[in-house]
């Protein structure tokens, strides 16, 4: 039998693209002898770590429609065109058995040139609600694979399956427990740890929220470990006022493993790979949503678990106002604490790449 090849498309934030990387990674692990072949935006983040991560991927010319600059969007139908074509040529050229998209500019070219030429589709939403290019391509894919409930009001019911997200699971494998994560870390094993996490940019809001608000916390003993970002890390970890024993602060968090096990708290953005890791670490969690997400996608994924008794939100206009009275009321109150952590850890996949490349490998019949 032929060696199986899957072309995989997604990209434009780390959202797209790990997801897409994780289902690579468990094709290879299933077929060792698969090919598989990214399809990227040109410029975008996926050109740098799709190969890093030890696949070959080809760029389309194609980017979103923007919503600051008109006379950027007189490009956009030459992009389409472009990419269409391009997407064309290289299924011609590799043959893919299944395409799969885990949403992103590029991969609605891609899906869409596969599903014209007779080529099983697959996608994989990471969202509580939608993107656009997902919701496109929906009508000829033959499994959609969502991370929550009620998918079915966007997607054909018959299509959809709710198996989570793909995430690094290796974060929450063979890990210490708290007090021996904190040791570590080289923090106290005695102190309330919080962690707070802003994405790879880092959060304005959250940074200058506690750049007002961690020594007052760090003076209850509190421990912080805070990820700032790039853009404000030189500013933030040369302030004197912040210097003491009980903050740390990071541009980012290498070990997030041990950081995940060593937090007491966590404080987080809400977008979907973040709040699925989120989910396997069960620890309790408030999530402050960045506003202006596509759709305003991060604050419905919040909904979700605060619908569910799993995490407190807090909207990023009401940080200044509101964001520490919730911190020490989960300082002051043990069981709340105990009880979110009961309820996300109900919402936890753990094996969400291994059931999605499961359904799969079975609809294609390479299951055997």
């Amino acid at each position: 039998m032929k060696s199986p090849k899957f072309l995989i498309s997604g990209g434009g934030t780390g959202g797209h693209i790990f997801p897409a990387i994780a289902i690579a990674d468990e094709l290879r692990k299933r077929l060792p002898d698969a090919e598989i072949l990214f399809v990227g935006a040109q410029d975008k983040m996926e050109m740098e770590k799709v190969p890093q991560a030890g696949y070959n991927i080809e760029g389309l010319w194609i980017s979103g429609i923007s919503r600051t600059s008109i006379f950027s969007n007189f490009k956009f139908p030459f992009k389409i065109i472009s990419s269409l074509l391009k997407s064309r040529k290289i299924i011609n050229k590799f043959k893919p058995d299944a395409a799969i998209g885990t949403g992103g500019f590029a991969s609605g070219p891609a899906l869409y040139a596969a599903s014209r030429a007779g080529i099983p589709t697959f996608i994989q939403e990471q969202n509580s609600f939608p993107g656009i290019t997902n919701k496109k391509l929906a009508a000829k894919a033959s499994a959609i694979y969502v991370a929550y409930e009620g998918m079915n009001q966007y997607f054909p019911e018959s299509k959809v399956k709710l198996t989570g997200n793909p995430v690094r699971t290796s974060l929450f494998t063979d890990i210490p427990d708290t007090q021996e994560a904190k040791k570590i870390l080289g923090l106290n094993p005695g102190n309330l740890t919080i962690l707070s996490v802003g994405g790879s940019l880092g959060s304005r809001t959250m940074n200058k929220f506690w750049k007002e608000n961690a020594i007052h916390f760090a003076e209850q003993n509190i421990q912080i470990i805070w990820q700032t970002g790039k853009l404000d890390f030189p500013t933030l970890s040369k302030d004197s006022s912040l210097k003491n024993k009980n903050i740390h602060i990071n541009e980012f968090i290498k070990d997030m493993s041990n950081a995940y096990a060593a937090a007491d708290i966590i404080i987080s953005r809400a977008g979907a790979i973040a709040i699925s890791e989120l989910c396997l670490a069960g620890k309790p969690t408030i999530l402050i949503p960045f506003p202006y997400a596509a759709e305003d996608h991060q604050t419905k994924n919040a909904e979700q678990l605060v619908s569910k008794n799993a995490a407190i939100m807090v909207k990023d206009q009401e940080v200044p106002v509101v964001l520490s009275e919730k911190i020490q009321n989960l300082i002051d109150d043990k069981n709340i604490r105990e009880q979110l952590s009961i309820e996300i850890l109900k919402l936890g996949k753990p094996h969400a790449v291994k059931d999605i490349v499961s359904d799969i490998l079975k609809k294609l019949k390479f299951d055997n």
